[in-house]
């Protein structure tokens, strides 16, 4: 708990989301290290309404003992061997933590008035911001309402790691009749900088594939700009082939399309 809360304090509500606790046994837990002089619990500087748990100066020092003691038992196992052997154990840890990592990301839909939702799109759009050559405007690109993201016409899906949004993409249905899409379309493809190359991306798109195939959508359709070299290979290794453009999104120079097995 003193490594979750960290140097910078902790809201209670994310840590109940980080670490899967009820409130009750949350707030036993923060109680007894408060009683320890190890934390205290006040309301969040930037909203009075939230409770943040902070680490008091022992708290600290005790946070830092706890890393000091992990610290010796890393060099315990590391010190028998040779550098050859470290490099090739600490490479294998990291495709654990990889692999780890993968397997404990969560994909669900998600209302577009959430936190996690405007959190993922905030960071998707500050990245465009900053990848693109003359900087993004969300006005200038085709923005989507709230109920553009909430069936029948669409949704959002997040992906959620220890609690905390790491990506998300969007699915917007065309065209529709008796509330079948004549097409789909996938948009605002994210995934955080902190788990790129665990599959996400893939994963988050096979997820909106298969949520327009659901919903009875022939083919999916998107666009991209062509500074995003990572995901025009993505695409086109997912088996999207190039169209002519379907809108007239002004940062937009590929459009891809992809039938779907309803």
């Amino acid at each position: 708990m003193l490594w979750e809360i960290g140097p910078d304090g902790a809201e209670l509500r994310a840590l109940r989301e980080r670490l899967g606790l009820d409130s009750g046994y949350l707030s036993r837990v923060l109680a007894a290290l408060a009683a320890d002089g190890l934390v205290t619990i006040g309301p969040s500087v930037a909203d009075g309404r939230v409770r943040t748990a902070r680490l008091t100066k022992a708290g600290l020092a005790e946070r830092a003992e706890l890393d000091r003691r992990n610290d010796a038992v890393a060099s315990s196992i590391l010190d028998p061997l040779g550098e050859a052997q470290r490099e090739r154990l600490v490479g294998a840890m990291a495709d654990v933590e990889r692999l780890l990592a993968a397997s404990m990301v969560g994909i669900g839909p998600c209302d577009p008035r959430h936190r996690h939702a405007r959190t993922s799109l905030d960071a998707y759009f500050a990245e465009l911001a900053a990848r693109f050559e003359h900087g993004f405007d969300i006005e200038r690109a085709n923005p989507d309402s709230p109920s553009d993201l909430v069936p029948p016409n669409g949704l959002l899906l997040v992906a959620t790691l220890a609690g905390e949004p790491v990506g998300c993409g969007v699915l917007r249905h065309h065209e529709l009749h008796a509330g079948v899409p004549g097409w789909s379309e996938i948009k605002r493809l994210w995934v955080s900088p902190t788990v790129r190359g665990i599959g996400l991306g893939r994963r988050l798109l096979a997820e909106l594939e298969h949520r327009a195939a659901s919903a009875g959508a022939p083919v999916v359709r998107l666009d991209t700009n062509r500074v995003l070299t990572e995901a025009i290979a993505m695409y086109r290794g997912e088996g999207y082939r190039e169209i002519a453009p379907f809108n007239d999104n002004p940062y937009a120079h590929h459009w891809f399309e992809k039938l779907l097995d309803r």
